[in-house]
């Protein structure tokens, strides 16, 4: 089922997938392959190649890129979440995203993963639970979120 809400993705996210979506296209079709040894090859190619196209179409239109989360402290889409797993105390650091907007400085979870529903909406200081895949259950509390922008330029800050 496809949906037509808006994602969003960083800057350099959809730079990267612009880039990937150019060279698809500017793949030459391999008239000088053997057809009789390698038909099968060059239509399987041909249709993986298509159906990247395709998704890449469809995340860069739908992408909300032009509007960053407010500084609210609220997790969602566009802000960088600090979370504490309650049980062990470890800390992770990833930006709540969409899958296939991966960003090469930053894990990206996305709102439809059972971490990242189970963050929308929570501010800092807020524990929530969500369902592992061994049918467990694991809390989490919220430490910080802040905005893209502000994440990158604290990171860039202590560089």
């Amino acid at each position: 089922m496809q949906t037509t809400e808006s994602i969003w993705m960083t800057p350099q996210a959809r730079h990267s997938l612009e880039q990937e979506l150019a060279a698809l296209m500017a793949v030459p079709n391999p008239a000088g392959a053997d057809e009789s040894d390698r038909a099968d090859q060059v239509v399987d190619a041909w249709l993986a190649r298509k159906e990247r196209i395709r998704q890449i179409h469809e995340l860069l239109s739908r992408a909300d890129h032009a509007v960053n989360p407010a500084d609210d402290g609220v997790a969602e889409p566009g802000m960088v979440l600090t979370v504490r797993f309650d049980d062990t105390g470890d800390t992770e650091t990833f930006l709540l995203g969409t899958r296939g907007t991966a960003d090469a400085e930053i894990d990206v979870y996305t709102v439809n993963s059972p971490l990242g529903s189970a963050l929308l909406g929570a501010t800092p200081g807020q524990q929530r639970t969500y369902q592992l895949p061994n049918g467990g259950t694991q809390q989490v509390t919220v430490l910080a979120a802040r905005p893209f922008g502000a994440h990158q330029a604290e990171q860039l800050a202590t560089q």
